[in-house]
C-alpha cells in the first residue's frame, strides 16, 4: 500500500512539511481540491499527488470586519491555483480593501492559530 493516510490527512501532512500537495487524476489528468479518494471529474480512483506550482489568482474576495482589539479586519478569498483548482484562503501583507479579483498571487504554507494553512500574498512583479 503506497500510503495508508486518507486524502485529507495526506494533504495536511504535506502542509506540516511546508508543501502544498494536490491530487491529480492519472486517467483524465485533472487536479482537484478538496482531496478525496476519487476524481470528481471522471470518477477514477487512480490518483497521484503533486506539489502545487505556488501561483494563482484571486477569484473572489470579501472583508471580514472585526474590532481592532480582536485583530482588526481581514480578507477571505477564493483563489484559483495554476492547477485549475479553487480553495478558500486569505491574502496576507496588504489591506483587505486592496485585495482585488484577478490579482495574481503566490501561495505558501503559513500559520493560522498554530496550524499550518494555505495562505497567499500578492505576486511580485
Amino acid at each position: 500500500m503506497e500510503n495508508a493516510l486518507g486524502p485529507d490527512a495526506r494533504f495536511r501532512e504535506g502542509l506540516s512539511n511546508g508543501q502544498i500537495n494536490l491530487p491529480q487524476c492519472d486517467e483524465c489528468g485533472k487536479s482537484h481540491f478538496f482531496p478525496r479518494v476519487n476524481c470528481p471529474h471522471c470518477g477514477s480512483t487512480s490518483l497521484t499527488w503533486h506539489r502545487a506550482a505556488g501561483t494563482g489568482e484571486v477569484h473572489t474576495t470579501t472583508t471580514v470586519r472585526r474590532r481592532p482589539e480582536s485583530g482588526g479586519d481581514y480578507n477571505v478569498s477564493m483563489v484559483e491555483l495554476a492547477e485549475n483548482v479553487r480553495m478558500m484562503s486569505r491574502v496576507d501583507g496588504i489591506a483587505p480593501a486592496d485585495v482585488k479579483i484577478g490579482m495574481p498571487i503566490t501561495v505558501f504554507v503559513g500559520d493560522i492559530d498554530g496550524n499550518p494553512a494555505v495562505l497567499c500574498k500578492p505576486a511580485e512583479g
